[in-house]
């Protein structure tokens, strides 16, 4: 069966947008512009929690990443490592809850053989590196193919992938990153812990949620998340992804995201007008 090609934003019905409760969203070039978070993408994030909704981000990047902006943003929580690890803050009694998909000692087993892929990786791909926020992973390994390297092209992303996957590795392939691991987790099942643990369960809450993202790695959300939403720069992956999102923004990344939430807020404004009058 042919993907489904994805329409505006502008033709998502405004009873879905007034409805959600939740916000998923990838981080890199979702969020971001050229690796900064630009103050648009920052508020857009402020004023849909201070509506009262549930803002989540679920990215590739790693566990110390993720207590940062547990604490920092404006979020509710924030999945990390491509599904491995949750974080979310509980301000009320100033302690960081936290989740993790496997244990420790099945965690460091894998550390070294994950490694050894990566070099037969970058030797079959002269350009790529791991990537500067390596230091700061638990469970994967990052191999930067457009971050700090290259920018090398996506065929050169899929090779680095196959490497590891040839060596009974997972791999997703981001806007910047091929991300590895040896587990059975991906961003679906990350976001379902988190969801087990703090909130409902995840069925019961996505008839109410949104998930934004831009890259591969984001296609088992696009999959599970009926109302996805990719920025405009998803258009060159989408030819690569198994699942595409069911509406694209008019701009790419932190300004596609910010285009998002004014038509949700919008599309609430509205919905209380009409119950109001």
């Amino acid at each position: 069966m042919t993907a489904r090609c994805p329409e505006p934003l502008s033709a998502a019905p405004p009873a879905r947008l007034a409805g959600l409760r939740t916000i998923l969203t990838d981080i890199d070039d979702t969020l971001t512009e050229e690796g900064r978070l630009p103050s648009v993408a920052y508020a857009a994030m402020e004023a849909l929690a201070g509506a009262g909704l549930r803002v989540i981000p679920v990215t590739g990047r790693p566990a110390g990443w993720c207590d940062a902006i547990a604490r920092q943003w404006p979020v509710a929580a924030v999945v990390g490592e491509n599904g491995a690890l949750w974080y979310a803050e509980d301000r009320a009694n100033r302690r960081m809850l936290r989740w993790q998909a496997q244990e420790e000692a099945v965690r460091l087993a894998g550390r070294g053989r994950l490694m050894a892929l990566a070099e037969v990786a970058m030797a079959a791909v002269p350009g790529s590196r791991i990537a500067a926020d390596q230091p700061f992973r638990l469970f994967d390994v990052a191999v930067d193919f457009a971050e700090d390297a290259g920018p090398l092209p996506l065929d050169d992303a899929a090779r680095i992938a196959a490497v590891f996957r040839d060596g009974g590795a997972q791999a997703k392939v981001s806007s910047i990153h091929v991300n590895a691991w040896f587990g059975d987790w991906d961003k679906r099942a990350g976001i379902a812990a988190l969801f087990d643990a703090l909130f409902e369960p995840l069925d019961h809450a996505l008839p109410t949620a949104a998930f934004l993202g831009d890259s591969p790695n984001d296609a088992p959300l696009f999959a599970a998340v009926p109302l996805s939403i990719g920025v405009a720069n998803v258009a060159p992956h989408l030819d690569r992804m198994e699942a595409r999102p069911a509406y694209v923004t008019h701009a790419p990344g932190g300004r596609g995201f910010a285009e998002f939430a004014a038509a949700v807020l919008a599309a609430r404004s509205e919905h209380m007008r009409e119950n109001a009058a």
